[in-house]
């Protein structure tokens, strides 16, 4: 009857030594941790040499090692053995113990058997308790000390399991089981009331811990057959045992078969530590500890999952539509793989394992679920900064835009979190959120400031441009408000600055007061770049001084050159081209934007002007040494942040400007007293006078002989002839004295050279070449005949000259060619 897929192991070896290894191996081999809570175990006890493992092969197909008759009674089984029952519907598990009664332990050895049988009825659903037929009804019989140990050992568990005791009695005898089955009731009983119990089973009947059913069996050596027989019977009543109306079918605390490798390790070490067993925290323990197990293993394989994999992989790269579905997915099948290992353990450990897994698994997820909102963050901003500059090169308005792309940006941003969001955790993406919106008002912000600081360096630009050289011009020119040309300037230029940033700024729906501090950086800074270039102006007022004294001095009211020609009045000129320059010195003192009325302009006339053309006074002297006006470093009404030329600089650029001034007025007398002397060829009246009266008798002599009147016109058309031939006056420009030597290493050559032309003349000898060197020298006498006027231009040109010097080239060069040209028709005429 011995069936080797029973996979027969010893559990626990004659010494207590429990078989960790083989119990594994055997779970392995009969695949029992499928069985969830669809498998029974059943032990048999009973005096040793009773035929336990005989019946427990005949009856479940196992290959328990039986006693060889032939080699006398002793021990065969040794410790706790174990074998699948062969051909049972659900799995069921038979467990052989070591007999009781053995003489191999003696008497007084009864630990093993109390510790074997506390492990038998806290692990088994059915116990078969095999005992002779004849010992029924004895007091002192085999089988007393058995159940006697039986329950004594009962009382050690804290919560019965309700155990099947199912009492078999073999060789049973011609009297009839009816008869035999209430005596044996009675005396287990008995047995009951007499073993002491714990205070709370006191009162506790027996049928609150066992089901005891009867059953016998006849002889297997007399009656083999008909023990087969019997033995057939009564294996159909271990089908379906666990099932209602079976023969364990109201057990109770039974362990998942995944954790019965477990329990039963505990339970030995805790019977082996001579503990009373508690069967309710046992299960919790074993619960705890296989469902830790099973958690464990679920994590293990999600870390390892191939979808989980290539979707941690994939969010990596980038957002992942469906991630929280497919990860929901994911993690579901993991939980579903608990629940169906973990489902028959205490509710209340696999629930809280189960929360343990999840987790875990959330905790694993987690970072690929971060990851995947930075991607959906980060598309988002970028999103908003694409949309938003285009936007705006579109044209359309910035705070609209903000604020429509900034909705949108999120609610795409809001569908995003909830598509990655994972039914098992509420992380929720509050936090990314906040983020996302500060990032994108912080960007809003930044292209805010980028854009107002465009439209501001634009327009100031503008401004620069609009007023740099129109105030430089107004200073230059030094009209006759400069200073007014100038506010109304920067008044004009500032309103339309104002009126084009109004304009510019009105889709950024700015607030008043922001607006209001915007347009005035844009006043103070139109106002910052007139004062800025007044102040540059300021640092070149003496150049600017001494071209309008040029200017004024040189030229008419008509803007021509002047010719000094001895009818100028060149006190009244310098004294205008004076005030034209203090008039400068007056603008250029200190910034008037504020239309302030302020006396510069009178202080430094009548300390300037009016002191310099009353200069000869003693009085004047005697009170500008006890009161000067300019012996100070700031003027009245006038701010300091406004002064730009303090009154005592004013009164040392003055001096420094009549120095450089002077030598020009200078040049103009001397060029006025030149052309007086060049143009006046009579003598002194009175020389005039004494020529007539010395010379009457030489005038009427050449009015009684006209001959000598002939001669005179000839001597005098031959020495003009002379002087027009060596360029005489020409000479005497390099001096006096290389003048007359070159006169008289010439003079007589060219008297005969003259002779020989008028005789030629006379002759009427000349020839075409000779005709034309005639023309050329009546041209050159034609010429020379009004080389007087040279003297006046030489003059005119010695005074340009040394007026150059004082930093007057441009003017000076203009003038003195201007001069030339005016000179050339005025000869002619003169």
């Amino acid at each position: 009857m011995a069936n080797d897929g029973s996979c027969a192991t010893q559990l626990i070896d004659g010494d207590g030594e429990f078989n960790v290894a083989g119990l594994d191996n055997f779970i392995k081999n009969v695949n029992l941790a499928s069985c969830g809570l669809s498998y029974a175990v059943v032990a048999i006890m009973g005096p040793q040499s009773s035929g336990k493992s005989t019946l427990m092969n005949h009856l479940f197909h196992t290959s328990f090692r039986e006693m060889d008759a032939f080699r006398g009674r002793s021990q065969t089984t040794k410790g706790i053995w174990i074998a699948k029952c062969v051909g049972i519907e659900p799995t069921t598990i038979a467990m052989d113990l070591e007999g009781t009664d053995g003489r191999e332990r003696g008497e007084d050895d009864t630990a093993f058997e109390k510790q074997s049988a506390l492990f038998a009825l806290a692990v088994s659903d059915i116990v078969l308790i095999n005992m002779w037929c004849h010992d029924i009804g004895r007091e002192q019989a085999a089988n007393k000390p058995l159940l006697k140990t039986v329950f004594q050992v009962m009382m050690r568990l804290f919560s019965p399991r309700k155990t099947t005791l199912l009492f078999v009695i073999r060789d049973k005898t011609k009297t009839p089981l009816e008869h035999l089955e209430p005596i044996l009731r009675e005396d287990i009983q008995k047995i009951w009331d007499s073993v002491r119990k714990p205070q709370v089973h006191q009162h506790t009947p027996l049928s609150e811990f066992f089901n005891v059913e009867v059953t016998a069996l006849s002889s297997y050596e007399d009656k083999e057959d008909k023990f087969n027989e019997e033995v057939a019977q009564l294996r159909q009543r271990f089908f379906h045992s666990i099932a209602p109306g079976g023969l364990a079918g109201d057990r109770r605390g039974v362990v998942p078969a995944s954790g019965f490798s477990i329990s039963a390790q505990q339970i030995w070490k805790v019977i082996r530590e001579n503990r009373d067993l508690d069967l309710p925290a046992h299960k919790v323990m074993v619960a705890t500890v296989r469902c830790e197990e099973i958690a464990n293993e679920k994590l293990n394989q999600l870390q390892s999952d191939k979808d989980w994999l290539e979707l941690e992989e994939a969010v990596q790269l980038g957002p992942v539509r469906g991630f929280g579905e497919k990860l929901s997915s994911i993690i579901d099948a993991s939980l579903s793989q608990y629940d169906e290992e973990a489902i028959f353990f205490e509710e209340s450990v696999r629930n809280a394992k189960r929360k343990q897994l999840e987790s875990k698994a959330l905790d694993l997820v987690y970072p690929a679920y971060i990851t995947l909102l930075e991607h959906i963050h980060s598309k988002a901003l970028n999103d908003f900064k694409t949309e938003l500059e285009q936007s705006l090169n579109n044209g359309e308005g910035f705070a609209s835009s903000v604020r429509i792309w900034t909705q949108t940006i999120m609610d795409g941003f809001d569908k995003g979190s909830a598509d990655a969001a994972v039914r098992h955790a509420n992380w929720g993406a509050s936090k990314v959120r906040d983020k996302l919106r500060h990032d994108i008002d912080s960007h809003a912000s930044s292209v805010r400031a980028a854009k107002l600081s465009e439209i501001t360096t634009n327009l100031e630009k503008k401004l620069t441009n609009a007023l740099t050289k129109p105030v430089e011009s107004l200073f230059e020119s030094g009209g006759k408000d400069t200073w007014l040309s100038i506010r109304a300037l920067l008044k004009r230029e500032t309103g339309s600055a104002i009126s084009e940033f109004s304009a510019s700024v009105a889709g950024f729906e700015l607030d008043e007061e922001t607006v209001e501090k915007m347009e005035q950086s844009l006043r103070d800074y139109a106002r910052k770049v007139v004062e800025n270039k007044a102040r540059e102006e300021a640092g070149k007022i003496l150049i600017r001084m001494k071209d309008r004294f040029s200017t004024v001095f040189n030229h008419d009211n008509d803007s021509l050159p002047r010719i000094w020609t001895g009818k100028e009045d060149i006190r009244a000129i310098t004294r205008d081209a004076r005030s034209a320059s203090l008039k400068l010195l007056s603008d250029m003192a200190a910034i008037r934007l504020d239309e302030k009325p302020d006396p510069i302009g009178s202080i430094l006339h009548s300390s300037l002007i009016d002191k310099t053309s009353a200069s000869t006074s003693s009085q004047l002297i005697t009170r500008e040494a006890s009161a000067d006006t300019l012996a100070s470093s700031t003027w009245e009404e006038v701010s300091p942040e406004d002064v730009l030329i303090t009154p005592i600089q004013c009164k040392a650029l003055w001096r420094q400007f009549l120095g450089e001034t002077e030598y020009t007025v200078t040049q103009a007398i001397s060029a006025q007293e030149a052309f007086k002397r060049s143009n006046n060829w009579l003598p002194p009246p009175w020389a005039i006078m004494a020529m007539v009266i010395l010379g009457f008798n030489e005038f009427m002599m050449l009015l009684k002989n006209p001959l000598y009147l002939l001669f005179i016109f000839v001597a005098y058309l031959l020495g003009k002839a002379i002087w027009v031939q060596m360029d005489i006056a020409g000479e005497f420009r390099h001096g006096t004295l290389p003048g007359l030597l070159s006169i008289s290493s010439r003079f007589l050559p060219t008297v005969m050279n003259l002779i020989k032309r008028l005789a030629e003349e006379a002759q009427g000898n000349q020839t075409p070449q000779e005709s034309q060197g005639s023309a050329s020298q009546t041209q050159i006498f034609r010429n020379q005949v009004h080389k007087p006027d040279s003297v006046s231009s030489s003059i005119s040109n010695i005074s340009s000259v040394g007026s150059s010097s004082n930093d007057d080239n441009e003017y000076s060069t203009t003038n003195l060619s201007q001069r030339r040209r005016t000179n050339a028709p005025q000869a002619e005429f003169s």
